[in-house]
């Protein structure tokens, strides 16, 4: 039976991913910080772990919880959205300090912790990016925090793609999705966008010397840093 973690998965994308891996039969690994989601994620049958990736000392308990599992798939997952603006609006440290807490620094410390059990599998570990994380694709300065967020994500990514040995590091954008985040005039539902970043991970491992550290659309095509 294959194996997967997905880390911040109390609903929209993460949620999905873990209805598409148990449908196929996966053992499934999720993460939330509520109660509730983690009712919602035992009623799909994962095996629910509780976790804030804002805190460390709920974070000390993620290595001797997944003890002895090799993962084929690890997705970090958590992450939020920052507040609306346009230009160079002025950035609270309040809001600087949510939006890197959970979208940087949270992979920083997640990702050291979950490598070795997809070195153990040589398995694929997704962090959900964005194209808005593009420098070379920015063409609008909106929201320009988040931006900045998605960008560090993609170095993160890139850092430990070079600390792995067998595993395989991605950053993908989910493309616009339909969620609460991406709201209900976006693009594609949720289960497009995870079955494509589904089928990213499937391959990654069998072309690893060209994915390793690269940055994918859901849809398979490469972006550019």
């Amino acid at each position: 039976m294959k194996t997967a973690l997905i880390i911040g998965a109390s609903r929209g994308i993460g949620m999905e991913f873990v209805r598409q891996y148990r449908e196929d039969g996966w053992r499934v690994f999720a993460t939330a910080r509520s109660e509730d989601g983690l009712a919602a994620l035992r009623e799909l049958d994962a095996e629910a772990l509780k976790l804030d990736v804002t805190r460390v000392e709920s974070l000390s308990g993620l290595s001797w919880q997944l003890d002895g599992v090799e993962l084929d798939v690890a997705v970090y997952n958590a992450g939020v959205n920052s507040e609306r603006t346009t230009g160079l609006a002025p950035i609270t440290k309040d809001e600087f300090d949510r939006v890197f807490h959970t979208n940087v620094l949270g992979a920083m410390q997640v990702a050291p912790l979950v490598l070795p059990f997809v070195e153990a599998a040589g398995g694929s570990f997704g962090f959900l990016s964005s194209r808005m994380g593009s420098v070379e694709l920015m063409e609008s300065n909106g929201s320009w925090l988040y931006r900045a967020s998605k960008a560090a994500v993609n170095s993160v990514v890139k850092a430990v793609s070079l600390e792995a040995q067998r595993a395989t590091c991605v950053a993908m954008h989910p493309g616009w999705v339909r969620t609460d985040m991406g709201g209900e005039n976006a693009d594609i539902d949720v289960e497009t966008s995870v079955s494509g970043m589904r089928r990213v991970l499937a391959r990654a491992p069998g072309e690893r010397a060209t994915h390793n550290g690269g940055f994918y659309n859901y849809d398979g095509t490469p972006f550019p840093w």
